[in-house]
C-alpha cells in the first residue's frame, strides 16, 4: 500500500470519530425532544379527525389517488352493566315517589363504522359514519364535510357536538371507562346537525365555534323541531408540550417524560324545547334535574303544569396535566335553566330560575406500561334542591396487546342520588347504589 493509499484510508476511518466529537448546534424550539415515548404500532397517527365521538380510528386504507381517497375504521363494545340495588325507590324534589328503573344486562352495546377521506383536494375531507345502538334499538347513518384553510381554520358542517364540556371534543373514546362519568353526563350538551369554524391562530391555542339545530338531535326529527340554535364555542391552550396524548384521552399511554398541560373553558347557549305536543311524553330527553327527572316531563316542576320550552346556559373550565404514566383531569360545571314557557302558569316559586354547579376530578396511573392502567373519579353536584348527588368509582384497563386499539376494562361506581340516566350510560335517576361494568372495546 502506498503512502497516499494508507493516508486516504486513515482519513475515512478517523471520520465517524471527528463528526462525533463536534460539538451539536444548540436545540431550537422545534428540534426539541419529542415529549412522549413513541407509541406502539397501531397507535401512531389517527387521521381524519373531526369532533367528538364521531372521530374515527386509523383504519384501513383502501384507495388514494390524487382526486380522493377512502378509509374504512370501525369501533365495537361489548359490555356487562349491573346497577344495584334492584326494586329501589327515590324522592323527587316535590316529595313524590319514584321507581329507580336498574339495568342488569350483557350487550353487544355500540358498533361505529366509519368511511373517510378526501376529494377533490386533500384539504376537502368527509366522514361517513354508522352508528348502531343496540340496547336502544337505534341505528343511524350520518357524516360531515369539512375544509381546511390551514391551521387557523377548518370549515365542517354535519352532525357535530355543542361544545359544552372537555368529553365533547374528540376524547372518546380514551377515557377511563366506556362512558361518561356522573357529572359530565349530567351538565353536557349532545350531538345536533350543525356548522363549526375550528383551529390554531397562535402556537399552541386551540378554538371551536359551532352553531347547532338544538342541544341534541336525538330522537328528534326536524318535523318536531323549532326556530331556535343552539350556539357553543371552546378555548384551550397545551402550553408545554402542544399536546396532550392522542385525542386528549385520559390515561398517559404514551407516557410523557415532559409534564403535559391542557386549560380549556368551554360554554353553550339554547333555547330548547320538548319536541312533542304536550299530550306525549318528550322527544328531548337530554337535559335533566338533579333528581333526575326530565324538566320536559308532564308535571316536571309542578304538578298539572308540562314545561314547553326552557333557557340553558352552561359553562365549563378543565384542567389537565400528563407526567411519566400519570395524568390528572379535572373539569368544573355551572348551569342554568330558567325562561320557562309552559301550557299553564308555574308557581312563582317553581318559575324561579334553577342553578346547579358540579366538578368532576379524574386520576389514572399506568402501572405496566402501555398494559395495565388503574383509574379514580370522584364527582359532586351541588344542586338547586339540596340534594348533593355524587360519586365515587374506580377500575383497571388492560390492553393486551399494548396498544389503545383492543381495551378490557373494569369500572366500580358508587353513586348516591344519581342525577342523570340514559339507555347506554351508568346511571339510572335517583339511584344511589353501586354500578358494575366489565367491558371489551376496540377501535381500528
Amino acid at each position: 500500500m502506498t503512502g497516499r493509499m494508507l493516508s486516504a484510508a486513515l482519513r475515512r476511518a478517523a471520520l465517524p470519530a471527528i463528526l462525533l466529537a463536534v460539538p451539536a448546534p444548540p436545540l431550537r424550539a422545534q428540534d426539541e425532544a419529542p415529549a412522549v415515548e413513541p407509541v406502539a404500532q397501531g397507535d401512531s397517527s389517527y387521521g381524519n379527525t373531526t369532533a367528538g365521538e364521531f372521530t374515527p380510528g386509523k383504519g384501513f386504507d383502501l384507495f388514494q389517488n390524487e382526486k380522493g381517497s377512502l378509509n374504512v375504521s370501525f369501533y365495537g363494545l361489548f359490555r356487562f352493566v349491573s346497577q344495584n340495588p334492584d326494586g329501589q325507590q327515590f324522592t323527587d324534589h316535590l316529595g313524590r315517589e319514584r321507581s329507580v328503573k336498574a339495568r342488569n344486562d350483557l350487550n353487544w352495546h355500540r358498533t361505529m363504522v366509519w368511511l373517510t377521506g378526501f376529494f377533490w383536494k386533500p384539504q376537502f375531507r368527509y366522514n361517513i359514519t354508522l352508528w348502531s345502538l343496540p340496547t336502544t334499538q337505534q341505528t343511524l347513518l350520518f357524516g360531515n364535510l369539512q375544509y381546511r384553510f390551514g391551521r387557523a381554520a377548518s370549515v365542517g358542517v354535519g352532525i357535530v357536538p355543542m361544545l359544552t364540556a372537555r368529553s365533547l371534543q374528540g376524547s372518546w373514546p380514551f377515557w377511563a371507562s366506556s362512558d361518561r362519568q356522573m357529572s359530565e353526563e349530567f351538565f353536557r350538551g349532545g350531538f345536533s346537525s350543525g356548522v363549526w369554524l375550528t383551529g390554531e391562530p397562535v402556537r399552541r391555542v386551540f378554538y371551536n365555534l359551532s352553531l347547532n339545530s338544538n342541544i341534541s338531535q336525538l330522537g328528534v326529527v326536524a318535523a318536531n323541531d323549532t326556530r331556535d340554535m343552539a350556539y357553543s364555542a371552546s378555548l384551550w391552550t397545551m402550553p408545554t408540550t402542544g399536546e396532550f396524548g392522542l385525542r386528549g384521552g385520559l390515561e398517559d399511554f404514551e407516557y410523557h417524560r415532559r409534564v403535559a398541560t391542557r386549560f380549556g373553558i368551554s360554554a353553550g347557549a339554547s333555547r330548547e324545547a320538548r319536541y312533542a305536543n304536550d299530550s306525549v311524553p318528550p322527544n328531548a330527553t337530554q337535559i335533566k334535574l338533579a333528581d333526575g327527572v326530565n324538566p320536559f316531563d308532564a308535571g316536571a316542576l309542578a304538578e298539572g303544569v308540562t314545561v314547553q320550552k326552557l333557557d340553558y346556559h352552561e359553562i365549563a373550565v378543565d384542567v389537565g396535566l400528563k407526567y411519566r404514566g400519570a395524568s390528572f383531569q379535572g373539569e368544573a360545571y355551572w348551569r342554568t335553566l330558567s325562561d320557562f314557557q309552559t301550557d299553564v302558569p308555574l308557581p312563582p316559586a317553581a318559575a324561579a330560575d334553577i342553578d346547579d354547579r358540579g366538578f368532576q376530578l379524574q386520576a389514572a396511573y399506568m402501572v405496566v406500561p402501555r398494559l395495565v392502567n388503574l383509574h379514580a373519579t370522584y364527582g359532586y353536584v351541588d344542586d338547586q334542591y339540596d340534594r348533593h348527588p355524587w360519586e365515587l368509582s374506580g377500575g383497571v384497563n388492560v390492553y393486551p396487546a399494548r396498544s389503545r386499539s383492543w381495551r378490557l376494562n373494569l369500572h366500580l361506581i358508587h353513586v348516591e342520588k344519581s342525577p342523570t340516566s340514559s339507555s347506554f350510560g351508568f346511571y339510572a335517576s335517583g339511584q344511589t347504589g353501586t354500578t358494575v361494568s366489565i367491558g371489551s372495546d376496540i377501535l381500528l
